[in-house]
């Protein structure tokens, strides 16, 4: 059985508001830097889902709109993957690119 860690390091201001997010993982390399991350658990024990949101000052607005919508993206295709759903996964992914285009981040 093979592990392997993912971690973290978020450089605050004085206001705790993240400056730079670094990640590092043993198949990934050393020294990657983002903008921003999400990261959901599923608590079973709750029946619930976790999450941590971070995002750094610098991080546009349309980065950000940008990122979201490419995470519920690939958050479907994982959803259909997951449950062989697919009516509902295209739904999902027709609306977000409905609103993709009306917010001109996506063609």
């Amino acid at each position: 059985m093979k592990s392997s860690e993912i971690n973290f390091k978020v450089i605050v201001d004085e206001n705790n508001l993240p400056q730079t997010i670094h990640w590092s993982a043993p198949d990934a390399g050393e020294g990657n830097e983002c903008k921003s991350m999400m990261i959901a658990l599923w608590d079973g024990k709750e029946n619930n889902t976790l999450r941590i949101d971070l995002w750094t000052k610098d991080m546009m607005i349309d980065e950000m709109k940008k990122f979201y919508l490419q995470n519920i993206l690939t958050l479907t295709d994982t959803y259909i993957r997951a449950t062989s759903d697919d009516a509902i996964g295209e739904k999902v992914k027709q609306m977000i690119t409905d609103i993709g285009r009306a917010n001109g981040i996506m063609k």
